[in-house]
């Protein structure tokens, strides 16, 4: 993608735009235009979603300098849940009110039925789509979607075909962390790379399965690598729209927490918690340089807590995420803001700043009457 940018002078262009606004310190008159572009593209409405995480599994193949949440089989704070376990947890959800089950997890070799991955992954979509039947499965991130096919030496199609056949309703677009191969092999040398997260991305959209896109930040990258990240996305989702096909729902910035990160990571960064005005400002920036090609914008609570998400609103923001119920990868790596928010905490923060507030599906449809304002 850096590439290609390099040889077509309108992106050329769009580089230099984007490395100069992503420069920009926050300041008044920064926050103001992206709130104003903000309002033109979505209006005033903040948007949330009830929802319940499913960290299935810590188990992990892989090791990234970040995590704190991935364990080996028998270590201490290792876990791989039943599909008893996973389905009470979904009906809890139902009976709560959730729409959506958000089903993420560790890359756990040993999970597989009958000497396959992909039908252990099948089976636990099943399972949950039993429990709860109405709700939306937003699951499996492309470094998962690429770990079963890989696991099963199966084209990727094919993996998400066996999914799409057992419920699988969208993707979470995280394993992004920053589409930079320099960062990357730093960050997580391990993980799939930029180029093959890309691809996984233009095979989900080319199924018609949306996705979500994120960025981790605040760690190792500089506002080029942040410049490169937000115009591949700008990329992916033109792709997906000339084509016809959802592409990216929404856009979702998620600050570094590095609070349980390694001491050589730790003494790098220089900070365990975000620095929440450096975040608001690439808010902003997000906000302006996505333009119409990302409309919906989502800080995190986890990470930036309930107060800095509603701030964020004044950022370019307009939705608020989901209530989780439990959150556990943020969690394990130091985040000191809890797991879970009920809906009249979302819709609370909303109305502190006069914004009206409804209740969204995970493709952003609306639930039932908007609220009241």
């Amino acid at each position: 993608m850096e590439a290609a940018l390099e040889h077509d002078p309108s992106s050329q262009q769009a580089w230099h735009l984007a490395c100069s606004l992503l420069h920009q310190p926050p300041h008044g008159a920064l926050r103001q235009l992206a709130d104003q572009h903000r309002q033109a593209l979505v209006g005033e409405p903040v948007t949330y979603v009830v929802n319940r995480n499913l960290n299935f599994t810590n188990h992990c193949l892989q090791h990234c300098s970040f995590c704190a949440f991935r364990r080996d089989a028998g270590q201490a704070g290792a876990f791989w849940h039943s599909f008893d376990t996973l389905q009470a947890r979904a009906q809890q959800a139902d009976q709560a009110g959730a729409t959506e089950l958000c089903i993420q997890g560790g890359l756990n070799p040993e999970a597989r039925l009958q000497g396959s991955s992909l039908r252990y992954y099948q089976a636990l979509l099943g399972a949950l789509r039993e429990a709860a039947p109405g709700l939306h499965l937003h699951a499996f991130s492309p470094q998962e979607l690429l770990f079963i096919a890989e696991q099963d030496q199966l084209p990727l199609q094919q993996v998400l075909e066996g999914l799409q056949q057992e419920g699988l309703g969208s993707v979470p677009g995280t394993a992004a962390e920053v589409l930079s191969e320099a960062v990357r092999r730093q960050l997580c040398p391990e993980k799939l790379s930029a180029r093959q997260w890309c691809a996984v991305i233009l095979q989900v959209h080319a199924s018609g399965l949306a996705s979500t896109s994120t960025l981790m930040a605040g760690h190792l990258e500089t506002p080029a690598h942040r410049a490169a990240h937000l115009l591949t996305l700008v990329a992916l989702q033109q792709t997906a729209w000339q084509h016809q096909r959802s592409g990216f729902s929404e856009f979702v910035l998620l600050p570094f927490i590095g609070a349980q990160a390694p001491a050589a990571l730790r003494q790098r960064v220089g900070r365990d918690q975000p620095d929440r005005e450096a975040m608001l400002a690439l808010t902003a920036q997000a906000r302006l340089l996505l333009g119409r090609w990302l409309v919906n914008h989502q800080p995190s609570w986890v990470k930036l807590t309930l107060a800095g998400a509603t701030e964020a609103l004044r950022w370019g923001c307009n939705d608020l995420g989901g209530t989780l119920m439990e959150e556990t990868i943020t969690s394990m790596a130091g985040a000191q803001v809890g797991s879970q928010q009920t809906p009249a905490a979302l819709q609370a923060a909303a109305r502190s700043l006069g914004r009206p507030v409804r209740q969204r599906t995970t493709l952003y449809g609306l639930v039932g009457e908007p609220a009241c304002a």
